[in-house]
């Protein structure tokens, strides 16, 4: 009976192994590499035919590239820092508009919805994770100063990658958000 139990073990291994419904099974690594790679090539077309009016632009080491277009004042932004914004999310390749903070241009795109609170957007910055945005976000954030307006261009690995549950985005999209920087607590 002793040596049953291990062979039980084993067998039923080996089964979850083979079944398709395996819970263990994530599938594929995301290849984050190979994706900003693939964007960085994206994100640099884009950027030699798009008409974004810009003080300087930063590319930033992860990808995001940051187009400056208003000078803002005072403190940059560091961990733990309330961010206040404006914003409009659009999709690089589409140009469709797929969330915002404001309601008259949630209107004008069709993706208004009843019941929803359109104001000013705050997050805690934060490189840990610990907020609700897209990561992008916590890179081009810190290279503002509150007031400024700017650009983010964010690849699909700092944006929702290979997620399929973003309403309105596809996977692997390279996202556009055009930011109104209000203010930090």
């Amino acid at each position: 009976m002793r040596n049953l139990i291990p062979f039980a073990i084993l067998v039923f291994l080996a089964l979850m192994s083979c079944e398709p419904n395996n819970p263990f099974d994530r599938g594929p690594a995301y290849d984050f590499e190979g994706n900003l790679e693939i964007d960085r090539k994206k994100i640099a077309a884009y950027l030699d035919t798009a008409k974004i009016d810009s003080l300087y632009r930063i590319h930033d080491p992860s990808g995001v590239v940051i187009i400056v277009q208003r000078e803002g004042v005072g403190t940059r932004p560091t961990d733990n820092t309330v961010v206040y914004t404006d914003y409009i999310g659009k999709l690089m390749e589409l140009g469709t508009v797929f969330d915002t903070s404001i309601e008259s241009v949630a209107r004008a795109n069709n993706i208004w919805v009843e019941g929803q609170v359109y104001q000013p957007f705050s997050f805690l910055l934060s490189t840990q994770g610990l907020n609700n945005i897209v990561n992008g976000w916590n890179f081009g954030f810190r290279r503002l100063r509150p007031g400024s307006k700017a650009v983010f261009v964010i690849p699909s690995p700092e944006g929702y990658q290979n997620r399929n549950d973003i309403n309105r985005v596809p996977p692997n999209s390279v996202l556009v958000f055009q930011i109104d920087f209000l203010g930090i607590d």
